[in-house]
């Protein structure tokens, strides 16, 4: 019984230290999606419509297509297309997640993680040493998907009431939390700093380059990932002594 008792307190712990991590990704998300319930409102949605979206659906690439595929009354073969095709980027790091997992994990904690691996919740999480806590990402997810979820709601109450400038100007939160979550491990490793420089800069020219430029956002950002994660496995190599025991 004593073992169990440190082992529960512990995951306590894990989970208060994820809810307190969520806390910035829930600001940043309650500001971004609250202009996702701009569009929602378009598209015909009603609040309590828009929060169960958002609260199923972290994702907003995703949300964005889907909603407005709904205005434009696709069918749901289509939405669900275009919404695969928007979101294909979880599922490489939804990978990269699950080799960081304890081999003894049962399967209804993985799959109860991966109904939360967004963007943010992956870079802390992936950020930390050893095997993944799934306790760590049920409390960044509690603080956060609500706050998704309420943002939409409040997009959808607002309407067309407030500026679509001050409305764009909200989304500036979340790249301030892209920008906490690599800036750390960048000044520490030179070699990550370089990659993310190279990253951008071929990001920004994805969008002129010829052919690759009408990819959908999400394919491009899938052959991206794949081709620089590649090359700089390669060319820079993890040492056996610098690996997670």
């Amino acid at each position: 019984m004593k073992p169990y008792s440190i082992r529960e307190k512990q995951n306590r712990e894990i989970l208060r230290q994820g809810m307190k991590d969520g806390i910035p990704i829930a600001l940043g998300y309650l500001a971004v999606s609250f202009s996702l319930g701009i569009a929602a409102k378009n598209a015909g949605l009603n609040e309590a419509q828009g929060f169960i979206a958002s609260f199923l659906c972290t994702a907003s690439a995703g949300e964005y297509v889907g909603f407005t595929l709904i205005g434009a009354s696709a069918t749901l073969i289509e939405i669900a297309l275009a919404t695969l095709v928007a979101n294909a980027r979880y599922i490489l790091m939804s990978c990269a997640m699950s080799q960081r997992l304890d081999p003894k994990m049962p399967f209804f904690h993985r799959f109860l993680m991966s109904l939360h691996v967004t963007d943010e919740i992956f870079g802390i999480s992936i950020a930390r040493d050893g095997y993944l806590n799934p306790n760590y990402s049920y409390g960044a997810a509690a603080v956060s998907v609500p706050a998704w979820a309420i943002g939409t709601s409040l997009g959808i109450l607002a309407g067309n009431i407030l500026p679509m400038r001050l409305v764009s100007a909200f989304s500036v939160a979340l790249y301030g939390m892209f920008l906490a979550i690599i800036i750390p491990p960048a000044r520490k490793n030179k070699v990550i700093a370089g990659l993310i420089i190279v990253c951008f800069t071929l990001s920004f020219a994805s969008n002129y380059i010829p052919y690759f430029c009408e990819l959908s956002e999400g394919m491009r950002t899938i052959i991206l990932t794949v081709l620089l994660s590649s090359l700089a496995a390669l060319i820079f190599p993890k040492k056996e002594d610098e690996s997670d025991e």
